[in-house]
């Protein structure tokens, strides 16, 4: 495996996450903010309207609807874009991929530096979201520069990147907007800096590293001589493009991982609202809960599914990580304290950790060589279309059944992945696992 490869492979993977989730503990404030800017007769102001029709005058249901809302614009672009990325570079290879589609996060974020009106904040959401559907092209670097043997090494790159993209951007959002480069009350609209764009320059400046090293740095993975020859790869329906994947094993396993994605991101955006209403953490509180989750959540990636999958396999790898986060979410639904909090959220991150880089390396083993963009880009484009939904789910949930319901729903969900994966096929040296 070529280690500096991986690590740009790492970093590119980890900044498409982390621009879906920075924004996670800055609903609340957004909300309050731009409307004040905005008014009612704004784009903001006529979304909230349409909110309130459904939520009332609760103010907390209102930033809960607003918060998934938001997030599903990037999540539901990514699922659209992730199967073409990743079929334009099976065909025309990935670095010119990669380094257009991450001059256009650089630019999305810089919008958003600058996206002192609600609309602009949009705009920046929309390229953002679309660029990132590249998160195709940088699993398909890590599979063609690992063997079949290897293929679960370099999988958990991507895998201890999505899940650190994931925890660790709500605790950068939150860490970030105590630094106010611009005092709200002398904040102005249009193209203007405002109180969120402390955590926009850190995605900006994480951003702009990936892409000068993917532009100076970057070897080209795939020769001319391998790229796919199917001139009809640009289709926007990521089902479609998952029609053409007709081999056995891969359909199976993106709908585990779709189903999986979707109990985890519904929990996982609900916690941040679970954790101030029952156990009073405040923003700071709520960023080190996140780093706890991110630091667990690499170790089992980094170490212990490492090893399980060497000694087990994958498939056995992923079952023992759904069974684990099952319990995860029903002792966070239901602590008394927070310490059992804690407890909670640490199997979650175990479960999670030892799942995803298994489920990481089957699609990529089940995949021949030519359509792996293709395959993977499927794979990750409905993985970003659990995080759209998921998060609205779980809000709905929380804001009509109560604050433990997303936990109990969430865990009883997880049955279903947990089934269709002991049903997955054999892979090819799955006796003898790397």
């Amino acid at each position: 495996m070529k280690k500096p490869t991986l690590f740009i492979v790492f970093l590119t993977v980890f900044i498409d996450v982390v621009g879906f989730s920075i924004i996670f503990p800055l609903f609340p404030a957004m909300l309050d903010y731009y409307l004040e800017l905005d008014g009612r007769d704004s784009l903001i102001g006529s979304l909230v309207n349409w909110l309130e029709q459904f939520a009332g005058e609760d103010k907390n249901a209102v930033a809960t609807l607003f918060g998934g809302i938001l997030g599903s614009i990037y999540g539901i672009l990514q699922f659209v874009f992730a199967p073409i990325w990743g079929a334009f570079s099976d065909k025309n290879g990935r670095r010119p991929t990669l380094i257009f589609t991450l001059g256009g996060i650089v630019f999305a974020n810089l919008i958003w530096m600058f996206a002192g009106s609600f609309s602009l904040l949009i705009i920046g959401r929309i390229l953002g979201g679309i660029m990132a559907g590249n998160i195709s092209t940088a699993s398909a670097v890590a599979a063609d520069i690992t063997s079949e043997k290897n293929r679960a090494s370099g999988m958990i790159y991507i895998g201890v990147a999505v899940g650190l993209g994931f925890i660790l951007g709500p605790a950068i959002g939150g860490l970030a907007y105590s630094w106010q480069m611009v005092d709200p009350n002398k904040a102005v609209a249009g193209l203007a800096l405002h109180p969120f764009s402390g955590a926009a320059v850190i995605a900006l400046a994480i951003s702009s590293v990936n892409w000068v090293l993917v532009i100076f740095k970057l070897s080209e993975s795939l020769p001319k001589e391998k790229r796919g020859n199917n001139t009809n790869t640009r289709s926007f329906n990521p089902f479609a493009q998952l029609k053409r994947i007709n081999l056995p094993g891969v359909a199976r396993t993106n709908l585990i991982y779709f189903a999986y994605w979707t109990a985890f991101s519904s929990v996982e955006f609900t916690i941040t609202f679970y954790a101030m209403e029952r156990h009073g953490f405040k923003p700071i509180d709520i960023a080190w809960m996140f780093v706890f989750i991110g630091i667990s959540l690499t170790l089992f990636q980094g170490g212990v599914a490492r090893q399980l999958i060497k000694r087990i396999g994958e498939k056995r790898t992923a079952l023992v990580g759904i069974f684990f986060t099952l319990p995860g979410f029903i002792t966070i639904g239901n602590a008394t304290n927070s310490e059992i909090l804690y407890g909670g959220l640490f199997l979650m991150a175990a479960g999670s950790g030892m799942a995803m880089p298994s489920l990481n390396s089957l699609v990529s083993r089940y995949t021949p060589a030519d359509r792996q963009g293709l395959s993977l880009g499927v794979f990750r484009s409905l993985g970003s279309l659990s995080r759209s939904i998921g998060p609205i789910i779980g809000g709905v949930l929380y804001w009509k059944f109560g604050s433990t319901i997303p936990y109990w729903v969430g865990a009883s969900f997880l049955i279903v992945p947990f089934f269709m994966a002991l049903r997955l096929p054999p892979i090819s040296e799955e006796k003898s696992p790397a």
